[in-house]
């Protein structure tokens, strides 16, 4: 074959490049997202407001009357919106619970300590966040904002090592006059601590916790939470004829009495407030933790065995 045939051989075989096509999005000319007044000028970046709802069944929803309050910061800023949840909502969640409680019970007592561990590590993945909603909330600065979470977060690890430890401190073997063994075990009540209303000023970080707790291994609704004002829910709670149990530590003492009269009518547990208020009580210090205060919440179950030969 001869140069000249293997040369057009390689013209015919070639082909024009092919011109590039321009993109869609490449077309179109550069216009701005926001203007301000209409003047064409690019705005600040509007923040996207949080919205903060009840947590009930491991959802989020709306509170059924459609109401909300505001909160405001230390220094009186508006913060937030918060669902005003209504006594339906302290229904709806006592229902939640109440159907969660079952399962939740029959859990070993390891696996409870697995899922409250694994809430704190979750707690720590967004302690920024939780350490910036307690510094708007109460106050505080970067340092005594950062103890409160860092206290917070060592102390579900510190319950979490309890979980299945605390039986052997409020149980026991019992000395009996004849030929049995004697246990008392400690066991779950029912619905206890398991409805919670979220302080009425300071409810943020309370629902961001419920967050937390949505992405977790905890099942729905094993804490359900109620935002809004007390006078229009704690005694709700208090006489709901399903709820086992109810913990007043954050009531005010002077109220801590007429609460009680109405868990009395399907004889609640109740764990009173301390006796010298909520300003009066050092919730960081280690006193501020104990197995015993899990006994609060259990019943316990005596049983008989006979001794066999």
């Amino acid at each position: 074959m001869s140069q000249t045939t293997r040369g057009r051989r390689r013209v015919a075989t070639a082909t024009p490049a092919r011109s590039r096509r321009a993109s869609v999005l490449e077309e179109r000319d550069v216009a701005t997202l926001a203007v301000r007044n209409g003047a064409g000028t690019p705005s600040e970046r509007l923040e996207v407001r949080k919205t903060y709802k009840l947590y009930i069944g491991g959802e989020f929803p709306r509170t059924e009357s459609g109401r909300a309050y505001e909160v405001f910061d230390a220094k009186g800023h508006l913060l937030a919106n918060a669902c005003r949840g209504t006594r339906k909502d302290i229904r709806d969640a006592v229902r939640a619970a109440r159907k969660a409680q079952p399962g939740w019970g029959a859990k070993t007592a390891y696996n409870r300590s697995q899922i409250l561990y694994r809430i704190a590590e979750l707690m720590e993945g967004r302690r920024g966040q939780f350490i910036a909603e307690v510094m708007a909330a109460e106050g505080f600065g970067r340092q005594r904002a950062t103890r409160a979470v860092d206290t917070a977060v060592d102390r579900w690890v510190w319950y979490a090592g309890w979980a299945d430890k605390y039986s052997q401190i409020i149980g026991s073997v019992n000395p009996v006059n004849g030929s049995y063994f004697n246990f008392s075990v400690p066991e779950p009540t029912g619905v206890v601590g398991v409805v919670v209303i979220a302080s009425e000023s300071r409810p943020l970080p309370a629902v961001t916790l419920t967050e937390v707790l949505a992405t977790s291994d905890v099942p729905g609704g094993v804490v359900n939470l109620i935002t809004g004002l007390r006078r229009e829910l704690v005694q709700h709670l208090a006489g709901h004829m399903d709820v086992n149990g109810l913990d007043a530590f954050g009531l005010d003492p002077s109220q801590a009495t007429a609460i009680e009269e109405l868990a009395t009518e399907n004889v609640k547990r109740m764990a009173r407030p301390p006796s010298r208020g909520l300003d009066g009580y050092d919730w960081l210090s280690a006193n501020a933790q104990s197995p015993y205060l899990i006994g609060h919440f259990v019943e316990t179950k005596t049983v008989w065995h006979p001794i066999g030969s």
